[in-house]
């Protein structure tokens, strides 16, 4: 039976980075944001459901979930973001035992962004990894990548758990702060092989 592994950390620490890593050793990888944006396309399952409980405005034009307006409501009201996520995170967990029981890989790795923050994870994997780094880091990179401003990135950092928090959760911290690419494959390759030795 593969070990499920949970695969978290916070906005811009570096978990995709890490989680390619892996599939290089042969995991298996379930995305749930990915599960999450596929329910959310055109004709995806969730369509419906966000239109009845958030109302046409919030689907585009192609009939896909209009994100930018649907991140706006679910950061600004709580009770909007419950709503979204009594909707998604079902059929997201359904999507992912329907994977998990498939996969033939040694590990299964469950790439969980808010695994900490839900609480619901914690049950369902046998170990749970977290990339970290410092928060500035973590601000600099999406800035990069995304284009946003500082004060965007801080929001969404406000809304995730602490590092304390995730790193006290974990079974193994998967350290990315100002380290080449080199040496954080080094970091996973030894993570993974003590993983499989140990069983």
């Amino acid at each position: 039976m593969s070990l499920r592994v949970g695969l978290t950390g916070g906005i811009g620490s570096g978990k995709s980075t890490v989680a390619s890593l892996l599939v290089g050793h042969g995991a298996e990888l379930v995305d749930t944001d990915a599960i999450a944006r596929s329910l959310t396309l055109a004709g995806g399952a969730a369509i419906e459901p966000i239109r009845e409980s958030f109302g046409a405005e919030f689907i585009d034009a192609s009939g896909a979930l209009d994100r930018a307006r649907m991140r706006d409501a679910a950061f600004a009201d709580v009770e909007a973001r419950r709503r979204l996520e009594a909707i998604l995170h079902p059929r997201i967990g359904t999507e992912v035992e329907r994977r998990v029981a498939a996969s033939t890989a040694p590990i299964t790795v469950l790439d969980i962004p808010l695994l900490v923050e839900s609480g619901r994870w914690r049950g369902r994997v046998d170990r749970v990894w977290v990339v970290d780094c410092a928060e500035e880091v973590q601000v600099a990179r999406v800035m990069a990548r995304s284009g946003w401003d500082e004060s965007a990135v801080r929001a969404v950092l406000a809304q995730q758990a602490t590092r304390a928090a995730r790193r006290a959760a974990a079974d193994a911290v998967i350290h990315n702060e100002d380290i080449s690419l080199d040496r954080l494959a080094r970091e996973v390759a030894a993570l993974w092989q003590s993983t499989l030795g140990a069983g």
